[in-house]
């Protein structure tokens, strides 16, 4: 699903110079081509993950990516530079994000919203997708290779409690967070960014600190451990369990506290019982699903297909103390599965996802 340094230079270039007489203007004073392109390119998973990260949505962090590319493209000309190109683009890639977040509403999960609903709660009607925060693949936002370190800070920032928890602040707040806790900029390197002082930046990112430790989420303190042997077994006993539909594995693999949800309904379920009951009842559709692996949000995730091949959800799995912890289920198939690399209908077992790792 990855745009190719071609055609992303044809579509930053026909998103730059628009109608022909800006064509012709661009081709006058020499607009970039080729290797300009290809060093803006260099860039763009670095900043999705930013922009996941500031606003939620996969699909608006591409948004905001390629008009930070179109931008660039434009201005590269008179590009002198007086920062580095990464600085320079992030820059932008900031500007453009806290221009989409003027007036809008933060996106949330389900269980941001309301106290957990009963199995006898009526699913109701689905929400705006403005209102949720979606699923991500990581391929589209995280480094191929890198320091392990960095690369299990950035995993589990992409998590998806944690950009529900970024949502809380203010988008300057958000921005300052972003770039010191999870990109390691230096205060000063933030202030130039921002256009602020030092102190400003300091304080931002305090006010901010404190605004995650009051929503209870300690990303930063507790990094995850790798997917070892036990979560990959744990991992084929889910997918062995709900496949079959057993009830009785399942409640082998369910944490006793796990949660379930399914945006974009509000409803939301906590409770290893609740959740196999609510599978036995509104959930019966569920019965001869086929689950096809994808990596979404630093975990695993699976594209789940009803007993038919039709497409039914996102699943993206937690997991603590060996036990599956939450099912994040998103179900607006129509956009998610092409953005996941998924086939429009279930083929069999040797269906596989670009996503998949």
């Amino acid at each position: 699903m990855k745009r190719s340094s071609t055609s992303d230079a044809a579509a930053v270039g026909s998103a730059a110079v628009g109608d022909g007489a800006a064509a012709a203007e661009g081709a006058g004073r020499g607009a970039p081509q080729g290797e300009p392109v290809d060093r803006l390119e260099a860039h763009r998973t670095e900043l999705t993950g930013y922009c996941y990260r500031m606003l939620g949505s996969a699909f608006e962090a591409e948004d905001a990516v390629q008009e930070t590319m179109v931008r660039a493209w434009r201005s590269y000309d008179r590009f002198e530079g007086r920062s580095s190109l990464r600085s320079w683009l992030y820059r932008i890639a900031t500007n453009v994000c806290l221009d989409q977040l003027k007036g809008s509403a933060r996106r949330a999960r389900p269980m941001d919203l309301a106290s957990p609903s009963s199995v006898d709660s009526p699913i109701g009607t689905g929400l705006p997708e403005t209102t949720w925060i979606g699923p991500v693949p990581d391929q589209r936002v995280l480094a191929s290779a890198g320091d392990p370190a960095e690369t299990a800070v950035a995993r589990e920032s992409i998590r998806l409690a944690f950009i529900s928890a970024l949502q809380r602040l203010a988008p300057r707040q958000r921005a300052v967070l972003i770039l010191r806790e999870v990109l390691s900029w230096s205060a000063s390197e933030v202030a130039e960014l921002l256009g602020s002082s030092v102190a400003s930046v300091n304080s931002a990112l305090q006010r901010a600190r404190a605004t995650l430790a009051a929503s209870g989420d300690r990303t930063a303190d507790t990094p995850p451990p790798p997917l070892d042997d036990a979560q990959q077994a744990l991992l084929r006993r889910y997918v062995d369990a709900f496949e079959r539909f057993d009830m009785d594995a399942l409640t082998a693999v369910l944490h006793e506290d796990s949660t379930l949800s399914m945006p974009p309904y509000a409803l939301w379920l906590r409770g290893r019982a609740d959740i196999l009951k609510w599978l036995l009842g509104p959930g019966c559709g569920c019965e001869g699903s086929h689950l096809v692996p994808v990596r979404a949000n630093g975990r695993a995730a699976f594209g789940q297909y009803r007993a038919d091949g039709t497409p039914w959800a996102i699943q993206v799995i937690e997991a603590v103390d060996g036990r599956v912890s939450a099912l994040q289920c998103f179900l607006d198939t129509e956009r998610l599965f092409p953005l996941f690399g998924l086939p429009p209908r279930y083929e069999g077992p040797g269906v596989s996802s670009a996503s998949a790792s």
